[in-house]
C-alpha cells in the first residue's frame, strides 16, 4: 500500500510541474514591449497634434445700431483662432467702450477699429458704405445703362464687367473742324476788273487733266455716312452697386426676414393681408470701381455721348484676370473676317425697292448720331 501511495504522490507532482511549465504561460501571456521613441539621432517619432493658438478679441453681445455710444456691458472677449482674427481687431474692452458705432454691429461680430469713431461729429465725416468698400487705389464712377446695355439687368453688386463702346467717324475739315464737304464760293474776275461772286455751293476743288485750270467737284446728293467702329475699352471693372444709392449712403444693410402672418384661431376674424412690397425699379446706372485713368476715360465717353455696353465676366476662376486682346470691329472687319461677298449689280430688281432692313427696338432706342 505504501508503494502505491508513493507512486500516486509522484504522479501528482509530475502533473503539477507540467502545468506550471506549459499551461501557465498560455494563461498569462507576456506584455508587448513598448514602442521605442526615436531620439535626436534619427528614427520616426509618433505624430503629435498641432495646438490651435487662440487670441482674445472683442465682440458684441447685443445688437449695436449705427450711432450708438457702445456700453461696456454690450461687449465681451471671445477666444478666436489666431489665424482667422480679423485685421485691426480690438483686443481690449476698455478701448471700445464709449466709442460710437460707425455702422450697425451685429451680435458676436468681432469689432475692428474701422467700425468705430470717437464722437458723433465724426460719424458723418466717416463717409459712405460705397467709399468704405471701394478697393484701395480705385475710384467710383457711374455709367448709364438700359435693358440691352446692362445684360438684361443681370449685372449685380460684386460682379466684374468689361466696357464696350461704339464710335461713329466722319470726315471733317482740319481747319474748320466741320463735316465735309465744305461750301465754296466761286469768284469770277471780269475783263473790266470787277469781281463777281457766285452763290456758295458744296464741293471740292480738284485739278484738271486738261490744263492748269481747277475744276469744282460738286457736293454729294446726301449727307456723309458715318463709319461705325466698336471696341472693348475697360476690363474687369468691379460693380460696387447697381442703381442709385440710398440718400444716407448706407446700402450695406442686412435683409430683413419677413414675419409670417399668424393663422387666426377658429372663430376669430381673418386679418387683411399686408400690402405687397413695391417692386424696385430697374437700374438706369451702374457704379463701377475702376483705375483712376479708366475713370477719366469713362467720363470722356459719357460726355461725348458714346454708347456704352457692359459685358458680364464669368465668376468661375479669377474674374479680374486680363483676357485676350480684342480687335476693333468695323464694316471692313465684318466683310473680311466672315467673307461676306458683295452682291453683283443685276439688270433687274425687286419692286417695291428695298430701302431698309429690320432694326432692333429695345425700350429706349440708342441713337448713334447727334440730333
Amino acid at each position: 500500500m505504501n508503494r502505491r501511495v508513493l507512486l500516486l504522490v509522484l504522479l501528482v507532482v509530475v502533473l503539477l510541474a507540467v502545468g506550471v511549465i506549459f499551461v501557465l504561460p498560455l494563461l498569462n501571456p507576456p506584455a508587448a514591449a513598448p514602442t521605442p521613441v526615436a531620439d535626436q539621432g534619427g528614427g520616426t517619432a509618433a505624430p503629435t497634434a498641432t495646438p490651435v493658438v487662440l487670441q482674445d478679441v472683442v465682440v458684441a453681445v447685443q445688437q449695436l445700431p449705427r450711432g450708438i455710444a457702445i456700453p461696456a456691458s454690450a461687449l465681451a472677449l471671445r477666444a478666436w483662432p489666431q489665424s482667422s482674427v480679423p485685421e485691426r481687431a480690438m483686443t481690449k474692452i476698455e478701448d471700445v467702450a464709449g466709442k460710437i458705432a460707425r455702422t450697425d454691429i451685429f451680435i458676436e461680430e468681432p469689432i475692428v477699429d474701422t467700425l468705430l469713431v470717437a464722437d458723433i461729429g465724426q460719424l458723418a465725416r466717416k463717409g459712405s458704405d460705397a467709399a468704405a468698400i471701394t478697393p484701395k487705389g480705385r475710384v467710383l464712377i457711374s455709367v448709364p445703362v438700359d435693358r440691352l446695355t446692362d445684360v438684361g439687368y443681370a449685372v449685380q453688386d460684386g460682379d466684374y464687367v468689361d466696357v464696350i463702346v461704339s464710335f461713329l467717324f466722319v470726315d471733317v475739315d482740319p481747319n474748320f473742324q466741320s463735316e465735309k464737304p465744305n461750301k465754296l464760293t466761286i469768284m469770277a474776275v471780269k475783263p473790266d476788273g470787277t469781281v463777281s461772286l457766285q452763290p456758295a455751293v458744296e464741293g471740292e476743288l480738284a485739278p484738271s487733266n486738261f490744263g492748269p485750270n481747277v475744276f469744282l467737284v460738286s457736293g454729294p446728293n446726301e449727307q456723309q455716312r458715318p463709319r461705325l467702329v466698336t471696341q472693348r475699352t475697360i476690363q474687369a471693372a468691379w460693380v460696387v452697386h447697381a442703381g442709385n444709392f440710398p440718400l444716407d449712403g448706407q446700402f450695406l444693410r442686412p435683409i430683413s426676414t419677413p414675419i409670417p402672418t399668424p393663422t387666426p384661431a377658429e372663430g376669430e376674424p381673418t386679418k387683411p393681408a399686408p400690402p405687397p412690397t413695391a417692386t424696385p425699379p430697374f437700374p438706369d446706372i451702374v457704379n463701377l470701381a475702376v483705375e483712376p485713368q479708366d475713370a477719366v476715360t469713362l467720363a470722356w465717353i459719357i460726355e461725348a455721348k458714346i454708347p456704352i455696353t457692359l459685358v458680364l465676366r464669368s465668376a468661375q476662376g479669377d474674374p479680374t484676370a486680363p483676357s485676350e486682346p480684342t480687335t476693333s470691329v468695323s464694316l471692313s472687319y465684318m466683310i473680311e473676317t466672315f467673307q461676306i461677298a458683295q452682291p453683283p449689280s443685276l439688270p433687274y430688281a425687286l419692286e417695291p425697292a428695298l430701302r431698309s432692313i429690320r432694326s432692333l427696338e429695345v425700350g429706349n432706342q440708342i441713337s448713334l448720331t447727334q440730333p
